[in-house]
């Protein structure tokens, strides 16, 4: 039985420049025909990744329990190593020599040539075996013959590595047992093999109406010029905008459990954690200058069987226009349950949903109202147990 978690939030920003394309403007997408505001799906999954790193530290989650997206792996095995005594020049040598053996190489810098997302239990446990494999690790085992192409090189770098450090390695790239690397998965380009699925997907969140973009034009006078001298000193413009978002994520219960290798107790805690993150996590750009801190204000969690995932995002095709005195937000909630209505008697589905509704929208017949986010994390995660 295939069970499904979907979260949908409704979110109204004060002006802000949460996510910015490479000129700086607010990211933006043209959607049933008109320009709708923008945060990608990147930018969430960052700003939850960052919640589950304050997880750890109020302990809800362990440090191993967390993954690391890092070019500086060398060095987190080099400080574990030297925690185990090792000397720092030897212990980067032998690691070089173990990543290769993975077809990962370390350029110059330090650096590997791409990002690797890591869990800790993985970089842990290549310490570990760096560490009890410390006299067999040489040089001449792993070298590759010079003038050859890179690519070529690293084959030949893992082809002569010692084939009992290659498969105690192979072992240990499992995905660590990484809440996150479960949920968002990971790529790793030269070990295929160890790349993992997704647990979740997140989409873009949307502005449930069109938006235009504005400008800040700001000034700043230096504190020491003298008093008899007018002007600024520093000008310049912020674009921002000031939007309604709709965001949706799925989560896929049987395959989270399979990505933590069947801890059901660790897939409740990371999947309690993702929805957690996904309701309270912000992105973090401009806040400095704009400080819109506005949590969304109204939340649905659906437990889902034996289905189709369904974002609703077509709720707003057609862009809302609220009238005078009327709520975006309590608009948007109305013709989102309005919607998520229409396709259930259409397409049926077993399932639960749970409400979180500050606003206090309008609406019979729709899910079951729960009154702190609290309350609706303990039904969801008991809905998706049973």
């Amino acid at each position: 039985m295939k069970t499904l978690i979907e979260i949908h939030a409704l979110q109204n920003f004060a002006p802000s420049n949460l996510n910015r394309d490479d000129t700086g403007a607010p990211k933006d997408a043209i959607f049933g025909g008109t320009r709708r505001a923008r945060v990608s799906s990147q930018c969430l999954k960052r700003a939850v990744r960052q919640h589950f790193i304050g997880l750890v530290e109020q302990t809800s989650l362990a440090t191993d329990d967390v993954a690391c997206r890092t070019k500086r792996v060398r060095d987190a095995i080099v400080e574990a190593l030297g925690e185990k005594g090792r000397n720092t020049v030897e212990a980067e040598a032998k690691t070089e020599l173990a990543l290769a053996a993975m077809e990962l190489s370390v350029k110059e810098d330090g650096k590997t040539e791409y990002l690797l997302f890591l869990g800790q239990r993985e970089i842990s446990g290549i310490a570990d075996i760096i560490h009890e494999r410390w006299d067999a690790i040489t040089a001449t085992a792993a070298a590759p013959t010079e003038g050859k192409k890179p690519g070529k090189a690293k084959k030949q770098a893992a082809q002569n590595a010692d084939p009992e450090l290659k498969k105690a390695l192979d072992k240990v790239f499992n995905g660590g047992k990484a809440v996150d690397v479960a949920l968002f998965g990971r790529m790793l380009a030269d070990i295929p093999a160890k790349n993992q699925d997704a647990a979740c997907q997140v989409a873009h969140a949307i502005s449930t109406h069109a938006v235009e973009r504005e400008f800040d034009f700001y000034t700043a006078v230096d504190d020491l010029k003298p008093e008899d001298t007018a002007g600024a000193d520093m000008m310049g413009t912020v674009e921002f905008n000031s939007a309604c978002f709709y965001r949706y994520a799925v989560v896929d219960w049987e395959k989270l459990k399979e990505n933590l290798q069947g801890d059901e107790d660790l897939s409740a805690k990371g999947l309690r954690a993702f929805l957690e993150g996904f309701v309270v996590a912000e992105p973090s750009g401009k806040q400095n200058t704009f400080a819109a801190h506005n949590p969304p204000e109204f939340v649905a969690v659906s437990v889902r069987r034996n289905t189709a995932p369904r974002n609703l995002a077509n709720a707003f095709e057609t862009a809302l226009r609220p009238g005078k005195n009327e709520s975006l937000t309590r608009k948007s909630a109305e013709e989102f349950v309005k919607k998520a209505k229409t396709l259930q008697s259409c397409f049926g589905g077993e399932g639960k949903t749970f409400i979180l509704n500050p606003i206090e929208a309008q609406f019979d017949g729709f899910g079951v109202t729960t009154y702190s986010l609290r309350e609706l994390l303990d039904k969801t995660l008991v809905t998706v147990q049973e």
